[in-house]
């Protein structure tokens, strides 16, 4: 159902209402960043804009209600400048953006990637709190106040990352960062430094080790924790998963130990090899690498208005994030009631259950109406 003229006219009216009465827009140094904005068509139709300083952008928001808003992650000496190498690039904050549509859960096998049920935003979340608890900081050493997370306003979460040590990293520098957390490329010896050789104990990482070897000490001990079903996910024969699973305490008392040779497996080498892979690749999805990579990259600005969906890319305080729940915390518009013929799976939001609807015409608060007319569920009656 695309977004038709009545509907469209409706939904800018909204978004200009949040804008004339929004607060905390603009980002920090706004005067240097480059903007671009969309429309329901397009996530950026045009961009190579600036503003002076907080108030005229918000002044542009309110005048204009554009369905998307972008800017850079880079300070400029330009912003509006082009082409791109007249902008005159000072510097660039380190962002990831973490999307649900790219961990390919299951429960996108009945909805499709398009739509965001309780599941992925969950999902997402703990991918969202692993790469901050796991990676950014124990492992690279920024400290929490280095550090900003915001709802991306549809399917996850991106984390900004502020400090004089990232600030001046170019492209190659931030594709080392994205490579080491996505364990891009990793030797399966730096796990195992015994594997391969005959006739010596396979020792490997312990999960109190730091960097990728405690990880994956952990996430393994997760996996047998949780069963053979969580074992056969990284391409483990069940008859081995079986075995694993009956000498379990074992097994994970080695795993604490350092010695990893406490079930006899063949291939010993190419077994542990294919484990650290598929291990590797959950963790390789979950963040979008081109993000990270490109200091010109353009992202959602915070606290701007979602086109897909109306929510908030609304930013939180780190401590917040295990509580922050964007169907109900990243709600924009009011409860005003909008009539709409709609075809939408159930879906929590403010509070309430709606749906299912099947091409059914509603009366619904004015939040829950927009969310499906931009997630092109359903249509202005």
């Amino acid at each position: 159902m695309p977004i038709d003229a009545n509907s469209s006219k409706v939904l800018q009216s909204l978004i200009k209402g949040y804008y004339s009465k929004a607060k905390d827009i603009a980002p920090r140094a706004v005067e240097k960043r480059e903007f671009g904005f969309g429309d329901f068509e397009n996530k950026i139709s045009f961009r190579h804009k600036a503003f002076k300083d907080a108030a005229s952008l918000q002044e542009y928001l309110a005048a204009s209600a554009p369905a998307y808003v972008s800017y850079s992650s880079a300070h400029y000496s330009y912003p509006d400048a082009r082409p791109m190498e007249n902008k005159k690039i000072i510097g660039a904050e380190l962002v990831f953006d973490l999307d649900a549509s790219d961990l390919h859960l299951s429960c996108q096998k009945e909805h499709g990637t398009g739509w965001v049920c309780d599941n992925c935003l969950s999902s997402v979340k703990k991918e969202t709190i692993r790469l901050i608890e796991d990676f950014l900081i124990p492992d690279f050493g920024f400290s929490k106040s280095e550090l900003e997370v915001n709802f991306s306003g549809n399917r996850g979460y991106h984390v900004h990352v502020y400090g004089d040590n990232v600030f001046k990293l170019d492209a190659n520098g931030r594709k080392e960062i994205s490579g080491y957390i996505s364990g891009n490329e990793m030797d399966p010896r730096s796990i195992f430094p015994t594997l391969g050789i005959r006739g010596v104990q396979l020792r490997g990482p312990r999960p109190t080790d730091k960097g990728w070897g405690g990880k994956f000490a952990k996430a393994f001990i997760g996996r047998l924790n949780t069963g053979i079903g969580a074992l056969a996910e990284l391409g483990i024969e069940r008859s081995i998963a079986s075995k694993m699973e009956r000498k379990r305490a074992e097994i994970i008392l080695g795993i604490t130990m350092g010695n990893w040779d406490k079930v006899d497996i063949p291939k010993k080498a190419e077994f542990w090899s294919s484990v650290i892979s598929s291990m590797v690749i959950k963790q390789s999805d979950s963040i979008d690498r081109n993000v990270t990579n490109d200091p010109y990259h353009l992202i959602r600005l915070q606290n701007s208005i979602h086109g897909s969906t109306g929510l908030i890319a609304k930013k939180f305080a780190l401590a917040e994030i295990d509580r922050f729940d964007p169907m109900k915390d990243a709600i924009a518009f009011g409860k005003e009631p909008i009539r709409v013929n709609a075809s939408a799976p159930r879906f929590h939001m403010g509070g309430e259950e709606f749906g299912p609807f099947d091409n059914s015409t509603v009366e619904l608060p004015a939040y829950a109406a927009a969310y499906l007319i931009m997630k092109e569920k359903g249509t202005m009656k």
